[in-house]
C-alpha cells in the first residue's frame, strides 16, 4: 500500500506541544490507529521507515517527539555517544505523569482522527517499548507490541527512577507482545524472568519471545542490525495488530 507524504502536528499537552509525526495509506478509506514510540534519538530516518512500513500495511501512524520539552521541535539525536548521553539523561529528567499525559494526547488525536476507525494499538522500541507498555493501559488500546522495552524490570523510567509499571500490569486489558534479544545487556535474563513473571502473576494477555539478537537489532542502520530478526517480528507486530484491529 503506498503512502501520502508524511506530515506533522504539534499536539496540546500539559507540558506543552507536542510535534507529532503522522504517516498514512494513499489510498482511501479509513484504517486503525497505531501510536508509534521511538528510541531515546527521537525520530530518526530508521524510525522514518518503520513507521512508513507500518502505514503501508494499512495503519495510520502517529510518532510522537518524546523529549518535547526539552528540545526544539524536530529534533533527532544522533546515533553516537553524544547522542545518547543526552537521551539517557532526559530519558530520567522527564515525569512518569508526564509520558503518561503525552500517550493520551496522541490516542485521542488518533481516536478522532477523521481517517482512523477509532480502533488503536501502541507499539515501541527501546524506551519506546517501555512508553508502549505504559500506554496500553489506557483502556482504549487494543493490543501493544514492545520490542525489547528497556528500564522496567528495574523501575528506571522519570523523575526519580521509581515508576510503577510492573504495579499497574493489570491495567494492561489488550493483548501484548513481548519481543527481546537475548544479547541485549539492557534487559538481561534475570529482567526479564522478573518482567515475565510479573505478567503471569497478574494473569495479562500476552505473548513472549526471545530471540538471539542484540539491543537494537530492530534499527536499520549500525552493526547490530538483525535483518531476517527484524522481518521476522515486524511480521509479527503487523499480525498482531491485524488480527485484533481489522
Amino acid at each position: 500500500m503506498t503512502l501520502q507524504e508524511a506530515t506533522h502536528l504539534d499536539l496540546p499537552t500539559p507540558t506543552g506541544p507536542m510535534r507529532t509525526h503522522l504517516f498514512e495509506p494513499a489510498a482511501p478509506g479509513r484504517y486503525p490507529g497505531l501510536l508509534l514510540y521511538s528510541e531515546i534519538f527521537q525520530v530518526t530516518a530508521p524510525i522514518r521507515r518503520t513507521a512508513a512500513f507500518l502505514a503501508g500495511h494499512g495503519f495510520i501512524v502517529a510518532v510522537p517527539e518524546i523529549y518535547h520539552e526539552y528540545e526544539p521541535a524536530g529534533t533527532v539525536l544522533a546515533y553516537d555517544q553524544a547522542g545518547a548521553d543526552r537521551g539517557n539523561a532526559l530519558k530520567t529528567t522527564k515525569t512518569v505523569l508526564a509520558y503518561d499525559t503525552d500517550a493520551r494526547s496522541v490516542l485521542e488525536h488518533l481516536a478522532a482522527h477523521p481517517r482512523c476507525t477509532g480502533k488503536l494499538g501502541v507499539m515501541g522500541i527501546c524506551i519506546g517499548g517501555h512508553l508502549a507498555f505504559r500506554a496500553a493501559m489506557n483502556p482504549s488500546v487494543l493490543a501493544a507490541a514492545c520490542f525489547y522495552a528497556t528500564d522496567i524490570h528495574k523501575r528506571g523510567l522519570g523523575h526519580g527512577m521509581n515508576d510503577d509499571s510492573l504495579d499497574r500490569i493489570s491495567a494492561i486489558k489488550g493483548e501484548l507482545m513481548m519481543i527481546w534479544g537475548r544479547q541485549d545487556p539492557h534487559v538481561p535474563a534475570e529482567g526479564r524472568a522478573k518482567i515475565y513473571a510479573a505478567l503471569a502473576a497478574a494473569g495479562a494477555n500476552f505473548t513472549w519471545h526471545e530471540y538471539n539478537g542484540a539491543h537494537a537489532f530492530l534499527r536499520d542502520e549500525g552493526y547490530r542490525y538483525d535483518p531476517e530478526l527484524a522481518h521476522q517480528t515486524l511480521g509479527m507486530a503487523v499480525q498482531l495488530f491485524r488480527r485484533i484491529l481489522a
